[in-house]
């Protein structure tokens, strides 16, 4: 531990200074804008939140804009980043601190952790970054990084794993530097100590590496094999009226993806095909019968806990008029102003392929 330490704080610090990477975030650092790249920077890759994180900026430059918006535009502006719990808790959060801290974002760990979205990593994140408290992060690139530095052999997805990485992230900490340290922790492991093929010959403390030392670098950090992944399939409608407006629902906001707008829909259960899915779920949902008529996409989409493929038609309603059974909302729009609503990546592939269609029926 002893030679670590002193690796991290003469090599790994200065190698940081020299080589870290330019992001909008990193500059103008501010407690608000901390906090809205490390929401966003949680299981997404840094080059896929830039433009999400720019674009999000523009529209809610502080944090009493994002407090005064409403939740759709919130999510419109997160589309296409997935984990929506996070944008609907990071909205929450704002009126919070508008309301119970006169708009200025709290700046103790105890008090940053009650906000709704923010858990131990974001509190040490936001803490370190925004208001340099000494607190060490433990996400996944640090955990390779300590895996190997100390060639760990329990399983890091077990909970006694992650206390003890946990510890030995305290232990390494160089205090009054934790934003620094932090950063260059998770810039070691993001371009350095990679999972498959690490630069053990460009890292700063290899020398110290015990996983390098091996000579197996990549045999840590040791995971239990994962689940099998469940897989369902749904099936969703495309309904037209006769002015050619389509029919949206809008998900409750308890539900997974809450807030967002979706072509209705559901999962297919054992014994039906796609067609008396969809029939049977926009009865349940809308209270309309409908007759399916065109095929026109399948959608093949993974989330974080099991993978799905959507089958989509186009569809007439029968008889009843919709109103939400099991949904939050609903409304028809012109096929025009289907994007000024959220949707979740899998909608949108359907109005992709909606659009493409209507060029060529006028081609």
């Amino acid at each position: 531990m002893k030679h670590a330490k002193r690796a991290i704080r003469t090599k790994l610090l200065p190698w940081f200074a020299t080589n870290r990477r330019a992001m909008p975030w990193r500059s103008n650092r501010t407690p608000y804008r901390v906090w809205i790249s490390e929401l966003m920077l949680q299981q997404t890759r840094v080059d896929q939140v830039i433009p999400y994180f720019n674009r999000f900026m523009k529209r809610f430059p502080s944090l009493k804009s994002l407090a005064a918006a409403s939740q759709e535009d919130v999510l419109k502006q997160w589309e296409g980043l997935g984990y929506y719990s996070r944008a609907r808790n990071l909205h929450k959060a704002a009126q919070i601190i508008t309301d119970e801290h006169r708009g200025r974002f709290p700046k103790t760990a105890e008090e940053i952790i009650k906000l709704p979205g923010i858990g131990s990593y974001t509190t040490a994140a936001i803490g370190s970054l925004a208001f340099n408290l000494d607190l060490a992060v433990l996400d996944g690139n640090v955990i390779r990084v300590l895996s190997r530095l100390f060639a760990y052999t329990k399983d890091t997805r077990s909970t006694t794993a992650k206390k003890e990485l946990q510890q030995l992230a305290d232990d390494l900490l160089v205090k009054g530097e934790a934003g620094n340290f932090n950063e260059a922790m998770m810039e070691l492991g993001a371009t350095i100590c990679l999972p498959k093929n690490p630069q053990c010959g460009s890292c700063p403390i290899s020398h110290v590496c015990l996983g390098h030392e091996s000579g197996r670098p990549t045999d840590y950090p040791i995971k239990a094999p994962k689940k099998k992944v469940p897989h369902i399939v749904v099936g969703a409608a495309v309904v037209t009226n006769r002015k050619g407006e389509v029919l949206i629902a809008q998900r409750r906001d308890e539900d997974m993806l809450g807030g967002l707008w979706e072509f209705p829909g559901g999962k297919r259960e054992t014994g039906e095909t796609i067609q008396q899915c969809i029939v049977r779920e926009l009865k349940e949902e809308l209270g309309i019968n409908i007759e399916t008529g065109d095929f026109l996409i399948t959608v093949k989409h993974a989330y974080s806990h099991f993978t799905m493929e959507m089958h989509t038609y186009f569809a007439k309603i029968k008889s009843g008029r919709p109103r939400p059974i099991e949904c939050q909302n609903f409304q028809w729009l012109d096929t025009s102003d289907l994007r000024k609503v959220p949707y979740s990546k899998a909608d949108l592939y359907v109005i992709d392929a909606l659009e493409r269609q209507i060029i060529q029926q006028n081609d």
